[in-house]
């Protein structure tokens, strides 16, 4: 998972909201944290899945949802009661640049994990929906929001795993990717951002939000320029990660048990059930060490999606393993 705010837009208030940049800066600082943690992993410092499971996984989460929710705020504060388009077409090409320059630099790096709609896609679809809202009633807005959170456990079909389709986010089947953040349901946090800073508005809260202590200005310059800060960040943490395995390599894990670790991860990534997971990973396993195909799939002579062999005894392990 990857988490970037809306960033740099002008408060439609008397004074700017130091509040909301120093929030933005500890979500960059928890951002970096979650992202160190998944270097780790990728590096092999830490277990496989261990990103991607349990309080971690609920971590990037949080992250991704608060980012999604400022901005929310920031179209509010920018652009209501007016709307400011040029300044709103130059914001919504930069974050747009930004997500189409981080899914070709994806799927050159890791084409296994590519990131077609993370975070930054989202921010700059949900900008353009968002000005549908910008003027309903605050109430209505809540309503969608709602609405968006709960339709993935109502609306999911298998209509929409049609690759086309991926980013609204009512797949059966969940894609492989480094960071996914569909429309559905992330967008309900952008509307309740949307939603909060109308009923501040009205409240007459904004004013005095900004007159609040604003927080450590390294903060506050971090949640101005954070797109800035999210495109430099993770690729200092990898070469920073990368370094250090130079000088203290990690320890080499036993390749039977990593590769159960992470069969199981991706299998349970797509939805299937822990139980399920482990039976068919555990079956994979047995039958790739039968037909001496468990060294060439672990060094890369072949391709799991490319050979034949491989493609049919993961067939005869899912059938089994229902």
């Amino acid at each position: 998972m990857a988490a970037v705010p809306d960033t740099g837009n002008p408060p439609a208030t008397s004074r700017r909201i130091g509040l909301l940049d120093t929030a933005r800066g500890i979500a960059l600082i928890a951002m970096a944290s979650y992202h160190f943690t998944w270097d780790l992993e990728f590096f092999g410092y830490i277990e496989p899945g261990t990103a991607t499971q349990g309080l971690w996984k609920l971590y990037a989460r949080a992250i991704a949802s608060s980012f999604i929710f400022m901005a929310g705020v920031s179209l509010v504060l920018a652009h209501y009661p007016t709307l400011k388009l040029q300044s709103f077409l130059k914001r919504l090409a930069m974050v747009a640049g930004a997500a189409i320059a981080i899914t070709i630099a994806t799927a050159v790096a890791m084409p296994d994990g590519v990131i077609f709609f993370g975070i930054l896609h989202h921010i700059a679809a949900a900008s353009v929906i968002g000005l549908l809202f910008l003027r309903l009633p605050p109430a209505l807005t809540v309503l969608a929001a709602l609405a968006a959170l709960a339709a993935p456990a109502y609306l999911r079909s298998e209509a929409f795993d049609a690759p086309y389709l991926l980013w609204i986010g009512l797949s059966e089947h969940l894609p492989r990717s480094n960071d996914y953040v569909p429309l559905l349901p992330w967008i309900g946090a952008f509307l309740l951002g949307i939603a909060a800073t109308r009923f501040a508005r009205a409240a007459g809260s904004l004013d005095t939000l900004a007159g609040l202590p604003q927080g450590p200005a390294v903060l506050r310059f971090g949640g101005r320029h954070s797109l800035i800060v999210y495109l430099l960040h993770q690729p200092l943490l990898i070469a920073t990660v990368y370094l250090i395995s130079i000088i203290v390599p990690p320890q080499k894990p036993d390749p039977m048990q990593s590769y159960l670790r992470s069969c199981e991860t991706s299998c349970r990534a797509e939805g299937s059930q822990a139980e399920l997971c482990s039976r068919f990973c555990a079956c994979t396993l047995d039958k790739l060490m039968q037909q001496s195909l468990f060294e060439p799939l672990q060094s890369g002579a072949i391709q799991p999606d490319q050979d034949e062999r491989v493609l049919q005894l993961a067939r005869e392990c899912t059938a089994v393993s229902q």
